[in-house]
């Protein structure tokens, strides 16, 4: 089984007292099967509910306290899957803290829709927050043993048909493909569907398809409600749900000159690009593609935000691009400096563009391609 790099530090955070544990992540990333590793050495009772099976939903969403400590009596440790499914569950679950400040609990939510929302504000200075991407290229590399060249004679196939743990399991790239179009067409934002109130669902399997074709792009907001035909308001909702289901992210511009820099219009890429892929149904070799050079960014996207977020890397990241066509793919803002990045598929190289380094003297550039992203990648914890 791959070692999940987060895996070390909800250890740690069970054995703080009086912590509630979430983990967050999109349905399929491992989420139930890393909570199961991690609490099989508990030295306690467990008990394990499946809230999208609702058996013990009407008990946790009840407020009341007899019920709740009728359920769990006896245990020390409770573990609520998918608990977004549960009815004003912060409530009960500061009722279950207030009164057995000994229990330990885990939550795992495959959205934020609502389970931030009904968690944060009962359980305020309480709660330990993770999240959970599907599997980082280092945590391969890691499970592997494989150096850094091997690891790179795999890249095509990672970039085609993403990093999900279930697509590790399969050889045949037709079982990869028939897994990624069942995921991608409903399971992957069930939430979405089952939690929030959308009229018409079939725009948002159309929003998809226009995102994936735009990764890497700027995204002009207006012009998809135009070609979805409906309010800007209805289409910014759906990006939000989209976003807090882990299925797309968003990079705003940067700028410090507003005359001059693109600030108006987001970049949007999706956590896995095998998911991408599917939605437009393409996993031609990329020799065969026109796109390869926005998979490797969404890629490479995706990748850095893993690194950044295990690491405990707090960067504000962003593209640049100005109204004369100078760009940047990302820039990481941390503790007051910039560090410019260009992408490149290959070993193409690439230099700063004049007027990035003229407007910011004490930034950093660097082109990643092919042949050193992995040690980009590879950030030393707590480095500067």
């Amino acid at each position: 089984m791959i070692q999940r790099e987060i895996k070390e530090n909800i250890k740690t955070q069970l054995t703080s007292k009086q912590k509630i544990i979430i983990l967050y992540g999109a349905r399929q990333v491992g989420k139930t099967t890393l909570i199961k590793k991690i609490i099989k050495t508990f030295k306690g009772k467990i008990l394990h509910i499946n809230a999208d099976e609702k058996v013990y939903n009407e008990t946790l969403s009840s407020r009341d306290f007899s019920k709740l400590s009728g359920l769990v009596d006896g245990f020390d440790l409770l573990f609520i899957d998918e608990a977004q499914r549960i009815p004003d569950i912060g409530i009960n679950l500061k009722i279950l803290h207030d009164n057995l400040p000994a229990l330990k609990i885990i939550l795992t939510g495959s959205s934020s829709l609502d389970l931030a929302n009904k968690i944060n504000e009962p359980l305020t200075g309480w709660i330990f927050t993770n999240i959970l991407y599907p599997i980082s290229i280092l945590e391969w590399q890691n499970y592997t043993g494989l150096n850094d060249y091997s690891t790179a004679l795999k890249l095509e196939e990672f970039i085609l048909f993403g990093m999900y743990p279930e697509i590790f399991s399969y050889k045949n790239f037709d079982q990869k493909r028939k897994y990624l179009d069942d995921l991608s067409k409903s399971y992957l934002y069930k939430d979405i569907l089952t939690l929030a109130n959308i009229k018409y669902p079939e725009k948002l399997n159309q929003l998809l398809k226009l995102l994936a074709y735009q990764v890497g792009q700027l995204v002009s907001l207006q012009e998809l409600a135009t070609t979805l035909q409906i309010h800007r308001d209805a289409l910014l909702n759906y990006i939000s749900l989209l976003e807090k289901s882990f299925v797309i992210f968003r990079l705003p511009g940067f700028s410090r000159n507003l005359r001059k820099e693109v600030v108006k219009m987001d970049k949007i890429y999706f956590y896995d690009t095998g998911i991408r892929n599917a939605l437009i149904n393409n996993f031609n070799s990329l020799q065969l593609r026109n796109d390869k050079g926005q998979l490797w960014e969404n890629f490479l996207m995706a990748e850095r935000m893993k690194s950044n977020a295990y690491n405990k890397q707090f960067t504000n990241s962003y593209f640049w691009r100005t109204y004369s066509g100078a760009e940047l793919d990302l820039v990481e803002e941390k503790d007051g400096k910039l560090n410019g990045y260009e992408f490149k598929w290959g070993n193409k190289q690439a230099k700063a563009p004049v007027s990035w380094t003229e407007n910011y003297s004490n930034s950093t550039f660097k082109c990643i391609n092919s042949d050193n992203f992995i040690q980009w990648l590879r950030i030393p914890r707590n480095s500067k």
